[in-house]
């Protein structure tokens, strides 16, 4: 449309599915990813429509080893979230869990296909709960909060290995120029905190 910003990118469906495909047992299908659709469609996006190239939806279930494809295959986007989100259940306290869970249970009910197992259900409908919980994971003791943030840190740090990020700080530095985007309290602690911060900023 004139006027308006144009695409920079386009997300192809190569095998992988979000969140990944869930056994009954709760562990995750293999799947076969077409690496070269990938390339090819990066290739034609590139030379044809000045994009920049292909995104991979899907990448946190799959094995470590199929990182480095995606560099290979000339992907300019990986997507990684449900990975973080695993680690974060993975060692979120027993309690806590359980409770996220209950509330899976009453909130996300219609959720639950015929056959599926708990295994199955809390695994793929565990991304609703986080909003709800926000304040308890918030909340997280100090010793909580850093084991989880040691785990995210060297899992990211592992990705930019796997994803041949290593010796790009130039390119980063010349090509990217980051926004400052302010965060808007109310969205994410309520109107009346946000109002009762913006009081107490005013004494």
């Amino acid at each position: 449309m004139p006027g308006r910003q144009g695409l920079s990118k386009i997300s192809v469906q190569t095998g992988t599915s979000h969140g990944g495909v869930v056994l009954p047992d709760g562990t995750l299908a293999q799947v076969d990813i077409d690496f070269n659709t990938l390339r090819d469609l990066s290739r034609v996006a590139r030379k044809d429509y000045g994009l920049g190239g292909t995104v991979q939806h899907g990448a946190s279930t799959l094995p470590e080893n199929a990182f480095h494809k995606f560099v290979e295959h000339e992907a300019v986007e990986v997507h990684l979230a449900t990975n973080f989100m695993n680690i974060f259940y993975d060692k979120a306290p027993e309690k806590l869990r359980q409770e996220m869970y209950a509330w899976l249970d009453q909130n996300s009910a219609a959720d639950r296909k015929p056959g599926m197992t708990d295994e199955q259900f809390y695994y793929k409908s565990r991304k609703n709960a986080i909003g709800a919980f926000k304040a308890q994971l918030y909340g997280l003791p100090k010793a909580e909060r850093a084991s989880l943030s040691a785990a995210w840190e060297a899992q990211f740090g592992k990705l930019f290995q796997l994803l041949g990020m290593q010796g790009t700080r130039d390119f980063v530095e010349k090509y990217v120029r980051p926004v400052k985007v302010e965060p808007d309290v109310a969205s994410y602690l309520g109107k009346e905190v946000a109002a009762a911060l913006a009081d107490d900023l005013q004494d």
